[in-house]
């Protein structure tokens, strides 16, 4: 048994045969987290480039922030998680509300005006426009003017010792002090979301050391004051992971019966006019243009968020891009149809989407793992609702005889 796990063994054996239980066991796990930062951190902030001295000196008075959800300390059972919603199974319609889409896109017209100049600048510079840079910026942050409550240094520390997913913070934690070290960022500055997120962008550290941009020249990746640096960071991060210029993100679309919602994807996008064979049209049923996603006759990807129970869209490789920006097809339509709106204040989905069944994220889980019983591809059993979920709904239900709609309710069975 190596010294820092004796440690924190006695530590917390100690404290909880104390008659102070609950006060002597959180101060035994700040004990045991300063323990951590001397025995893992530290060697993990030198192998990552992190001068010791600079190391000390951040994280000499670091505690632990006990208000992150999902905190796991040491010694203890991660509790059973109360039911989590998946906005792409409970109602997928809510993520577009209508009262918060008309503010963002009215702020966001506002923004595109007032800084036109910038807008430009960041358009040439990285190929994205202008339009669904600001989409992003609103979605993340709203210009802003969202709070951004958590000191990030504090959060990404705590989540590296006892979050659920601590394994993947420890670099990130280490990613933020180079990022502190290298442009000389005050802590004070360093605002994040309970879960690491930095900035007006909501970047990982990571991905501020990879993607973010100096775009005002002043010296410092500063993506929590500069709106330079805020713009340039979010177009070049889009560029990085692919961006193609001229070509859009969506177009809704009417998908006959006969074309079935097995056919969304990645993996099986066709040419507009292909599509168009099919019986694809638009969505007020005008024949499909071939020029629907932008120049270049790009690839469109049929996209059914809510199976046959919502409307339907053609994507191009930039809903994609979107999506490692954040991995939900929700998202990056929301961000597509945003920049749309910021456009023509007119635009609209047309499509309804018909109310559902809400299942929690356990539900998912579970049907995932059903579906995976009976040789059916989900992409795991994460209880995250994908195209692969979705695809494996649909194929499933046709096995059994029944239209396909790529979306159960609580009556579906296999």
């Amino acid at each position: 048994m190596t010294r820092p796990i004796i440690v924190l063994f006695l530590i917390l054996s100690l404290t909880l045969a104390s008659g102070s239980r609950a006060a002597g066991t959180r101060s035994a796990v700040e004990d045991a987290f300063r323990v951590w930062l001397a025995e893992t951190a530290a060697p993990a902030a030198a192998a990552g480039g992190v001068d010791a001295g600079f190391f000390a000196s951040a994280v000499a008075d670091l505690t632990l922030d006990w208000s992150l959800p999902g905190l796991v300390p040491p010694g203890t059972a991660a509790a059973e998680a109360a039911p989590e919603w998946q906005a792409e199974f409970r109602s997928p319609g809510r993520y577009f509300d209508e009262k918060r889409l008309a503010a963002l896109a009215r702020d966001g017209r506002r923004e595109l005006a007032g800084s036109a100049r910038l807008f430009r600048e960041v358009e040439a510079k990285f190929g994205v426009p202008a339009a669904i840079v600001a989409a992003v910026w609103a979605r993340e942050s709203d210009f802003g003017r969202a709070p951004i409550k958590y000191d990030a240094l504090r959060t990404l520390a705590t989540q590296a010792f006892m979050g659920r997913r601590s394994d993947i913070y420890l670099d990130e934690f280490v990613a933020l002090l180079r990022v502190m070290a290298e442009d000389g960022l005050p802590r004070s500055l360093l605002r994040s979301s309970w879960a690491g997120a930095l900035g007006q962008p909501q970047f990982l550290p990571t991905k501020l050391e990879t993607h973010a941009v100096d775009f005002d020249g002043d010296g410092r990746r500063d993506i929590w004051r500069s709106d330079a640096d805020i713009a340039g960071s979010i177009a070049h991060y889009l560029r990085d992971f692919g961006w193609v210029p001229g070509v859009g993100v969506a177009v809704e679309v009417a998908v006959p019966a006969g074309v079935s919602c097995t056919l969304e994807g990645p993996d099986k996008g066709r040419g507009l006019g292909d599509w168009a064979a099919m019986g694809v049209t638009a969505a007020d049923g005008a024949p499909l243009r071939a020029d629907a996603l932008g120049s270049g006759s790009p690839k469109g990807h049929l996209l059914m968020p809510a199976g046959r129970k919502g409307p339907a869209f053609l994507v191009s490789e930039n809903f994609y891009v979107l999506k490692r920006y954040n991995e939900s097809d929700l998202y990056a339509l929301f961000i597509g149809h945003l920049a749309d709106r910021m456009g023509d204040p007119a635009a609209r989905i047309a499509g309804p989407w018909r109310a559902v069944d809400g299942l929690t994220r356990r539900d998912v889980r579970d049907l995932q793992i059903a579906l995976q019983k009976r040789g059916y591809d989900t992409g795991g059993a994460d209880g995250l609702a994908g195209w692969r979920t979705r695809v494996a709904i649909g194929s499933a239900e046709a096995a059994a005889g029944r239209p396909p709609t790529c979306f159960p309710g609580r009556g579906f069975s296999l």
